[in-house]
């Protein structure tokens, strides 16, 4: 049987694991150059969570990653909800009820092999099955990488078809958690050989994570709402209210007004947030001929949660008061296929990938009345929220609000790349490349009791605007009084390479560019209930609300729908005069799509004086799609109207890193210290005082000073001892606020940009009786101090903390047995966190964890 080259790839990890039965330093083969190398070889700043290292930690999902990973963190919302951030390029996290239309394109690529999978708002959560290791690339890697990458990119590399042998392997695990309920977790691995040229490995896997959030009884009524709230107010992250967002009734005399309150007595329920993840996986490896083989695959997975992963930090611990029946469903289907083989002397490889994923999911949105200044005129009788003379009376309804959100994307993408001979002195790599997205958005914003007010009139039957893409002809429920309908494309275009030049034995330099052409796309409508109220109307007037198709079209042609008589004007460019509304003149002006085309590039120069030292320096670029705004051309009054398109911010990087090992490869010593110079930077805003819809901005520049570094070391004299440490400085700026509104200020840190971050392990194996060996791991991380958002009012600061654990068991031929703590301590550690609707909501890390796993191979 021949050894293909992916087989041969598989040989080169298999002997790096087998070379670490003792304390040896592993060499750990990536893919950071799309090509397999060891990592003591290249000039990139790559960290590796290898196969060894995802089972001795317990790693399984996303938030597990993050812990084991200084200088990678996360902003989001629990799973399958989640934004990736490294460096502290970060500016704020899409709020998951808007992330389809409103989410900014992730700045940090994930990858599962060789696909991109990132998508706005909501990164796929793919459980670590079966993974042969998990790779964070720090720094622009956009030449070889794409748009997201902007500040980095993680890929998860899985475990492929081995034609070498037939095995299998059994995992299982149960768990208790402090105050939670339990855990167990089951996994099956499989792979055969089935003939000379076709080998095939699939695996199973259900984790079932107990919750461990309380939702604890409560009431609340819309006096609260922000409607009401006074200037000076200070927020609880300390803010105070500003003149501009002062409420539009402040200071009235609210006797007169019955206030009902919402309860939330059928939704109290302990450890509320489970959460199962459920999938497959299968591959098949077919040589085709000599050189050439083709690799295809297929993944499914579903994820079910239940409640929320937030707590409020000024109830008891790890308690939230939630008015909802909260549930996530959020499945994905994935096909991928790669064709690699040799001509000549190139190797090429085409690779592509087609995913679909479809979420529904229902979300508590009561918060929202904290800043929502328009709630009241939905669920309180027009004499409270437009009294006369005699001040404010009649009922405010129980604000029971929710969101039930359906999402449907898919994502394709296309790349074919060739290679020279790696080992001639000039050597290139270049492609091209292709993306497509599609992202159908329904977001149902469902304030139940608005039904009820007037007297049980409550309001005519709303539709979707009839100009464009609209999910649904028919009225919405009762009790829906807005929709977001969205239909949104992605398009993106590659042509990259790179080529390294030999300048002496010791001395390298490569060069690199990628050409990319990107275009958003937006249709639909941001529809309300505004000249609905049955009171006044008896039909729906298609007043107000944003109607997306129509201002995106680049038709040369905009309906004023700021009128609810019915007697809506269309405007051309020919029929604009002295008296035409600014905002229309600009809608008329609007472009079709947000489109950024240019290229970016990289330089390095590689120094390599001996076998076990490479020191480099490298300039790289990146760069983000921009977006579309649904309230493009809003205003506040002030002089500041939303854009329409949203530019692409780009980022400059200068590094200086070095990779040594020392004293016969018992220590390794990488690091680097890096220059990040950002332009335009991206944000997501939700100001009233602006627009009442969530909108981006080119916010700030900003910039980021860092050293990381990673260390491990295998004493000479206590063979069976493996330290491992790594660790990431920051200082981070805001230099310049671009933005012409108060959001921003400069000299403010940016988001989920700890100063310090530091991990450490100690892995101790030691012979036991005959054929068995012992082992015991402690561990740590902790994080520093970060804040959550650059925009001032919606920014929360969360505590530094500190995560230990324990591991120790024992292992044979085919087996390992082992107990664990994970939290030793029990610290309630903030791993993220938001303030966006006036509210402290924090995701805490699990609590202390007690569990058993087994593994079986056969």
């Amino acid at each position: 049987m021949r050894k293909t080259t992916l087989s041969q790839a598989i040989g080169m990890v298999t002997i790096g694991l087998v070379a670490n039965t003792h304390a040896q330093i592993e060499e750990v083969v990536v893919t950071a150059t799309k090509r397999a190398e060891n990592a003591q070889d290249i000039p990139v700043a790559v960290e590796a969570i290898t196969e060894e290292s995802l089972e001795q930690f317990g790693i399984s999902n996303f938030t597990d990653y993050l812990v084991h990973l200084p200088g990678v963190t996360a902003g989001g919302s629990g799973p399958g909800q989640n934004t990736v951030y490294i460096r502290g390029v970060a500016s704020t996290t899409p709020n998951l009820t808007t992330a389809g239309v409103a989410g900014l394109a992730p700045n940090v690529a994930l990858y599962l092999d060789e696909q991109p999978l990132s998508q706005p708002g909501r990164n796929l959560d793919v459980y670590a099955a079966d993974m042969s290791r998990v790779e964070v690339l720090s720094g622009p890697q956009g030449t070889l990488f794409g748009a997201s990458s902007q500040a980095g990119l993680m890929r998860l590399i899985t475990n492929k078809p081995d034609p070498t042998d037939q095995y299998g392997k059994l995992k299982l695990g149960v768990a208790s958690t402090s105050g939670g309920d339990a855990s167990n977790n089951v996994e099956v691995m499989y792979n055969l050989p089935v003939s000379d040229g076709v080998t095939v490995r699939a695996v199973l896997y259900r984790d079932d994570q107990g919750g461990y959030i309380d939702n604890v009884a409560s009431t609340i009524d819309l006096s609260e709402s922000g409607r009401f709230r006074s200037a000076g107010t200070v927020r609880a992250n300390g803010v105070p209210v500003s003149a501009g967002r002062e409420g539009f009734q402040a200071g009235q005399d609210l006797s007169n007004v019955n206030f009902l309150q919402a309860d939330n007595a059928d939704f109290v329920e302990e450890d509320f947030n489970g959460v199962v993840y459920e999938g497959a996986r299968v591959s098949a490896l077919f040589d085709l001929a000599e050189n050439w083989e083709l690799l295809v695959g297929f993944g499914t997975q579903t994820i079910e949660a239940d409640g929320v992963f937030s707590a409020d930090p000024e109830l008891d611990d790890y308690e939230i008061a939630s008015f909802t029946d909260n549930h996530l469903d959020d499945s994905f289907d994935n096909y991928n296929w790669t064709l690699t083989g040799e001509f000549a002397d190139l190797e090429m490889v085409y690779t592509g990938a087609y995913t679909s994923r479809n979420t529904d999911q229902t979300v508590d949105y009561t918060d929202y009345l904290f800043v929502g200044q328009y709630l009241p005129y939905y669920l309180c009788d027009y004499s409270v929220v437009y009294p006369g003379a005699a001040g404010p009376a009649g009922t405010c309804q129980a604000p029971n609000l929710l969101v039930d959100v359906t999402s449907e994307t898919t994502v394709q993408t296309h790349e074919f790349r060739i290679s020279t001979d790696q080992t001639a002195s000039i050597r290139a790599t270049a492609g091209l490349f292709y993306s497509d997205l599609e992202l159908k958005e329904r977001n149902d914003f469902d304030y139940a009791n608005s039904v009820h007010i007037d007297g049980g009139l409550g309001f005519v039957d709303n539709y979707a605007f009839d100009t464009g893409y609209r999910s649904d002809t028919g009225a919405f429920p009762p009790g829906v009084i807005f929709r977001n309908d969205v239909l949104r494309t992605d398009e993106q275009y590659g042509i990259f390479g790179e080529i390294t030049f030999d300048l002496s034995e010791t001395l390298s330099a490569i060069v690199g560019a990628r050409y990319y052409d990107v275009s958003v796309d937006m249709e639909g409508s941001a529809n309300s209930s505004f000249c609905n109220r049955a009171l006044f109307f008896t039909q729906d007037m298609q007043a107000y609300g944003t109607d997306i198709s129509d201002l995106y079209n680049g038709d040369g042609e905009f309906t004023d729908r700021k009128d609810c008589s019915g007697n809506q004007t269309t405007y051309t460019l020919d029929t604009v005069d002295a008296n035409t509304p600014a905002y229309v003149v600009a809608a008329l002006n609007a472009p079709d799509e947000a489109h950024t085309s240019g290229t970016i590039f990289k330089a390095t120069l590689n120094w390599r004086p001996m076998d076990d030292a490479l020191y480099y320096v490298t300039f790289s670029e990146g760069f983000r799609p921009g977006l579309l705004n649904r309230p493009g051309g809003s205003t506040n009054g002030q002089g500041f109207s939303v854009p329409f398109a949203l530019d692409t911010d780009e980022v400059k990087n200068y590094e200086f890193g070095w990779k040594t090992e020392w004293l016969d490869r018992t220590v390794r010593f990488n690091g680097s210290l890096f220059f990040v110079d950002i332009s335009r930077l991206q944000t997501t805003i939700f100001d009233p005082s602006i627009t009442n819809l969530f909108f981006a901005d080119n916010a700030a520049n900003a910039e980021v000073l860092g050293l990381e570094g990673d260390l491990v070391w295998a004493p000479l004299n206590l063979e069976g001892l493996m330290v491992n440490a790594s660790f990431s400085m920051l200082d981070t700026e805001i230099t310049e606020v671009l933005t012409p509104t108060d959001d921003v200020n400069k000299g403010d840190s940016l988001a989920f940009a700890p100063e310090l971050q530091v991990t450490l392990s100690a892995r101790y194996e030691w012979p036991v009786f005959e054929n068995f060996t012992a082992h015991v791991m402690p561990h740590a991380s902790y994080s520093d101090t970060v804040y959550t958002d650059i925009i001032d009012i919606n920014r929360l600061e969360l505590d530094a903390w500190m995560l230990l654990g324990l591991t120790a068991g024992v292992s044979a031929d085919e087996w390992t047995l082992e107990g664990y703590i994970d939290n030793l301590t029990d610290e309630q550690a903030e791993i993220s966190g938001n303030f966006n609707f006036d509210r402290a909501r924090i995701n805490y890390a699990r609590p202390r964890t007690i569990g058993v796993r087994m593994s079986y191979s056969f």
